[in-house]
């Protein structure tokens, strides 16, 4: 038996000030789309915005349903209508936010599994890394370089092929 330790890799930012302009600009956007989130059961708004390799911004944003699990979560809303719009365009960076009717968030959120194995399907589809900006409505920002750094065991479609 071996024991073995995984470590991840994040940049942490006391405020989006310290991002460069165009990452501010990304997670406005974020915070803008999260303000036309669906989210009449959770009252959790959560904005996503993409920044594709050609320069387009897609955003999406929770949409929940009463008949639960129906509904749909922000990240997954963007990277599919991306990859619906724009099939053959990388995703350079996503920006994730969320805000609350019932409590302040002043945490970054960290995507649910699912949107994070759809996300590392898009790094794996474009062969390319895609940069994550983390925020709530206040406080420090949270970036990753990869999925792999909130994925690292991910399900990939090599897997299959032994089967």
């Amino acid at each position: 038996m071996v024991k073995k330790e995984l470590k991840i890799a994040f940049t942490e930012y006391d405020s989006e000030t310290e991002l460069n302009q165009m990452e501010q600009d990304l997670l406005q956007k974020a915070r803008q789309a999260s303000d036309l989130a669906y989210a009449p059961y959770s009252n959790f708004f959560v904005g996503a915005a993409l920044l594709l390799e050609n320069g387009v911004v897609v955003t999406g944003n929770n949409q929940e349903n009463v008949a639960y699990p129906s509904g749909l979560c922000a990240e997954r809303v963007a990277i599919y209508a991306a990859g619906a719009q724009y099939p053959n365009v990388a995703i350079n960076i996503i920006a994730i936010t969320c805000k609350s009717k019932l409590f302040h968030v002043d945490e970054p959120l960290s995507p649910c599994g699912a949107c994070r194995q759809a996300i590392s399907e898009y790094e794996m589809r474009h062969h390319k890394n895609i940069r994550i900006i983390l925020a709530g409505e206040t406080g420090k920002i949270r970036v990753m370089e990869s999925i792999a750094d909130l994925l690292p065991f991910m399900f990939k479609a090599e897997a299959l092929k032994r089967l």
